[in-house]
């Protein structure tokens, strides 16, 4: 016992004796029987115990195989505070932990060789950690009895293969050499191909060079003894003193493109740094002297200028700022990501450029001269009235199996034919992963690959502006995680510093995720201008739907720490918030005028409405009074979705009953639906028919709509359903179902038909103005309610039963008349004054003054493919007269009607009962003399469904 005293003070010593290493190990090569003894200085790798003087435990395992993971044989539970996992604090940012014969530590059996120990240090919640400088978990080598040498000093990081930790000297500076044998062996020692020392039997060689120059350096030490020669080398790079020089006229932060393809200029913005050098495929990923950026007079940015380039060719690279951080381009268009990209499909992304495995570690950035450029086949997109805007949310992950740009843009017919007039895109710039809803940003700059080419996704926005279709992409500019290279230039301690240009250390508000950013810092707001000017110009992006805008704000509603956060308060009106969200919409502006803002808000109303009055949209949530409603909650109010009750001047509020934050309407129905009688909620067929009801109310209230994916065919799993079909709140972000087979449902092929019906009716000449009027009443907090909307010529009324039973009440319509059903073809006769109308449960109607004709198919229909049921005109085109031949499959009344292409009735062409099986008729086309010639459709009518023939008449 005092033996080990003795030797455990020496070591002590020894570790006082020499400069820090992030992790230093005693001994040198431990063997599975040792004792060993780890240090770890927090203030070199990520930091992420830096300046943390708290109780800090260690995660140790064993690896027993040729790759890093799985740990084996892992001693403690992560986030516990088990006394057995605790370090040692030492002072100074250092921490120790010993580990008494590791084989019986790890119970490993006697047999079973073990490669390494794996070890991280951590605060007890397991949300500080400590690790290597890239983020990868730390790595002790166990050795047997074979021959073994190594460099102690310079140090190695201890990743699982390791690597060289910066030397930060000068030239003229003494460096320590500490070479290492396991055996006694003849030691030699090389510097730049010229022996330094050598000793005829020992075990360790030391050496204190004076360092003569600038530049790459190796060290090779080399020992020779009975078992052979065996060697370690150490490359390093001494930095010569930095040169200063102001940026070239006409660059910014990022890659500068110069004429003739053959240079750029790499531009870095990081003030309080002292040098930064660009390593990559143009210099083997090696550090020099001329690959050292310059540094501009204010210390604010460091620049360099790379030539000899091969134009068209792709070229990787990383900044290593200040001798220890290895980052991406911010501002680069493309990543590789040596985890992630091996699971991206070469059907999804062809021509992928290799990873430089061997070279690097982490993200790497690229660029690019003479990139090809994209043919625009749409150049004078005029972008549709936002007042009236009618949107598609939708995750290209979970909506074709594909995940890629080109098969949705084979699907924008699809989209297009429902009458939407844009699609909103949850997060597409380069994310983390691959399988994520896109809220984990890391560059803003780049599309990311699991979703295929920047030109396929220009494609896509191409084809989408050919359908008259408007392209939003959701952006989360309010926060970032650790893959961002503007969160690991500053960053200790587990969170951004406080030197950090663009982070908070701490959030300022409650629901923050991630590293929240300063909006009032310039740093951030030129980032952010930069990136809606990418977005908008390169991409012809629409605008921005912008996640969690109340976040914007510098105004603290928690703690110091980023805890204990005030909800109320952070939703209250904040006059510098308003400020920091003019002046990114007035930015917005400037890029691209007329370029939509929407805000995910939900602050306090007054604030919303001097954002709304200065031209922007803010999402107005509905799902839980809707959905309460559909499931059969009769008083359920529904009336946040009218920008008229909010107050507000403009209708710029964006309704919706769904997005991908809430829980499916539909699933609701099912699992928690109301019942009375045979009437019974959780029946799908019934829970469909009270979406239609519930798509009526929201989708013909005035102002902008969205609907999220599949709601128009009635999705009914759960926001949190996991892989395995279980439902878990764990389970939220996992990849959904993808539904396109509900279409051959005939109960949900009717919903998409009424969602297409209705988004018709607001496009429909006669009746789209009164989508942005504020002459609107309703009655929508009872059993039956009902919405009225008046313009000057053109009236429209909306009435359902929301309760689960038979209900008469009184209705008074807007005006006396015939009054048109726009989804069945029936008429009302209205007094103008209150009348006693009898809805049974789940019932509704929109009736119109005016006879505008749906295709919507009638409740119990026939699937429209049966073979008794057809509609055939001869000829077409028709010269005055045709033949009409169709099939009806049952006895019944039958109408054919003539209808022109804004949805109007033109004539009756037939209407009476008539037996079951073919029939003909010989219409005359010389209605009153007032048909023009062009574009009509044929609508059969019977009972049981209908059939649409297109005609032309000359």
């Amino acid at each position: 016992m005092p033996k080990f005293y003795l030797l455990f003070g020496l070591v002590i010593c020894h570790f006082c004796s020499v400069n820090a290493q992030l992790l230093t190990t005693y001994p040198y090569f431990p063997r599975d029987n040792s004792t060993l003894i780890i240090t770890v200085d927090c203030s070199k790798g990520n930091r992420g115990l830096f300046n943390y003087t708290d109780s800090v435990y260690v995660h140790v395992g064993v690896i027993l195989g040729s790759n890093p993971t799985p740990w084996d044989s892992v001693k403690f539970t992560w986030a516990t505070a088990n006394p057995l996992a605790k370090a040692t604090y030492l002072g100074n940012n250092k921490f120790r932990y010993v580990i008494n014969n590791i084989r019986a530590f790890f119970n490993v059996p006697a047999n079973v060789p073990i490669r390494k120990v794996a070890i991280l240090f951590r605060d007890a919640a397991g949300n500080l950690v400590q690790r290597n400088s890239d983020g990868s978990d730390m790595y002790i080598q166990v050795y047997d009895a074979t021959q073994a040498v190594k460099f102690v000093q310079p140090w190695d990081e201890p990743r699982f293969v390791p690597i060289p930790e910066p030397v930060q000297k000068n030239p003229g500076d003494i460096l320590d050499i500490n070479f290492q044998s396991n055996n006694f062996a003849t030691l030699k020692l090389f510097y730049n191909g010229t022996r330094l020392d050598s000793i005829p039997s020992d075990t360790a060689l030391h050496y204190s060079l004076i360092i003569p120059a600038a530049g790459p350096q190796q060290l090779i030490g080399i020992a020779t003894n009975a078992s052979g020669t065996f060697s370690d080398t150490v490359n390093f790079f001494i930095a010569p003193p930095v040169t200063v020089v102001a940026l070239p006229p006409g660059v910014r932060d990022g890659i500068n493109y110069e004429q003739g393809d053959t240079s750029v200029i790499l531009v870095l913005q990081a003030p309080l740094k002292t040098r930064v050098s660009v390593v990559g495929d143009f210099n083997n990923w090696t550090e020099s002297v001329s690959s050292q950026m310059n540094k501009t007079p204010d210390g604010q940015r460091f620049w360099i200028r790379i030539k000899g380039l091969t134009p068209g060719a792709e070229y990787a690279y990383q900044y290593l700022v200040d001798n220890s951080i290895r980052i991406a381009d911010p501002y680069t268009q493309k990543v590789l990501d040596p985890v992630n990209d091996p699971f991206i499909p070469i059907s999804v992304y062809p021509g992928l450029k290799p990873y430089p495995t061997g070279k690097t570690s982490g993200i790497v950035s690229i660029l690019q001269t003479a990139e090809p450029s994209f043919s625009w086949q749409v150049n004078n997109f005029v972008r549709p009235d936002k007042r009236n805007l009618l949107i598609y949310e939708l995750l290209l992950r979970d909506f074709i199996a594909d995940h890629d740009w080109k098969t949705l843009k084979d699907t924008v017919a699809y989209i297009k034919r429902m009458g939407i007039n844009a699609i909103e895109l949850m997060p597409f710039n380069e994310f983390e992963g691959n399988i994520s809803w896109g809220y984990n940003p890391s560059f803003y700059f780049a599309p990311d690959k699991y979703y295929g080419t920047k030109t396929r996704l220009k494609e896509f926005i191409d084809e989408c502006h050919k359908q008259g279709i408007a392209v939003i992409m959701d952006i989360a500019l309010n926060h970032s995680f650790g893959q961002s290279p503007m969160v690991q230039l500053y960053f200790s301690n587990g969170r951004p510093d406080s030197t950090n240009p663009w982070f908070n250390p701490y959030p300022r508000h409650a629901f923050n995720v991630g590293y929240d950013m300063n909006h009032q810092s310039l740093a951030t707001r030129s980032f952010t201008s930069r990136v809606v000017e990418h977005w908008l110009q390169e991409y012809k992006i629409d605008g921005f739907r912008f996640d969690l805008s109340k976040g914007f704000t510098q105004v603290n509603t928690c703690d110091n720490f980023g805890n204990n956060c005030n909800v109320g308060q952070w939703g209250s009106y904040d006059s510098s918030r308003v400020a920091i969200w003019k002046r990114y919409y007035d930015t917005v502006q400037q890029k691209s005028p007329g370029a939509y803002v929407i805000l995910e808000h939900f602050a306090d109303n007054s604030e919303e409405i001097v954002l709304s009055d200065y031209g922007m949209m803010l999402w107005g949530n509905v799902n839980g009074p809707f959905s309460d409603a559909t499931k059969g909650v009769a008083t359920a109010n529904v009336d946040g979705a009218l920008f008229t009750v909010r107050g507000w001047s403009k209708p710029h509020l964006i309704g919706y009953m769904e997005s991908h934050d809430e829980e499916r309407i539909t699933y609701r129905s099912l699992q928690e639906g109301l019942s009375s009688g045979g009437y019974n909620i959780r029946d799908l067929n019934t829970a469909l028919r009270r979406d239609e009801m519930s798509a009526s109310f929201l989708l013909l209230m005035p102002g902008p709509k969205m609907v999220w994916q599949f709601g128009e065919t009635g999705y009914d799993f759960s926001i949190n359903r996991c892989q395995d079909g279980s439902v878990n709140n764990n389970c939220r972000l996992d990849p959904k179902p993808i539904k396109w087979d509900y279409l051959q449902q005939f109960s949900r092929k009717r919903l998409y038909e009424v969602y297409a019906a209705l988004l018709k009716l607001r496009n429909h000449p006669l009746y789209k103005d009164a989508f942005v009027s504020n002459r609107v009443s309703q009655q929508l907090n009872t059993g039956v309610k009902w919405l009225k909307i008046i313009t000057d010529t053109s009236n429209l009324m909306v009435i359902g039963n929301f309760d689960i039973t038979s209900v008469t009440t009184q209705i008074s319509f807007p005006g006396s008349g015939t009054w048109y059903d726009y989804l069945t073809g029936q008429t009302f006769s209205a007094t103008g004054g209150a009348q006693s109308i009898t809805l049974q449960a789940g019932e509704y109607h929109v009736y119109l003054n005016r006879n505008v004709t749906s295709v919507v198919t009638p409740v119990g229909n026939i699937p429209v493919r049966d073979r008794n049921f057809s509609l055939h005109v001869q000829p077409n085109p028709v010269a005055g007269s045709a033949t009409i031949n169709f099939e009806i499959p049952q006895t019944g009344p039958v109408s054919i009607s003539l209808i022109n292409v804004a949805g109007e009735k033109v004539a009756t062409l037939f209407s009476g009962v008539l037996p079951a099986g073919s029939k003909t008729i010989y219409p005359s086309f010389y209605i009153n003399g007032l048909l023009t010639s062009g574009i009509y459709f044929i609508r059969l009518q019977t009972g049981t469904g209908y059939r649409i023939q297109k005609v032309i008449i000359k």
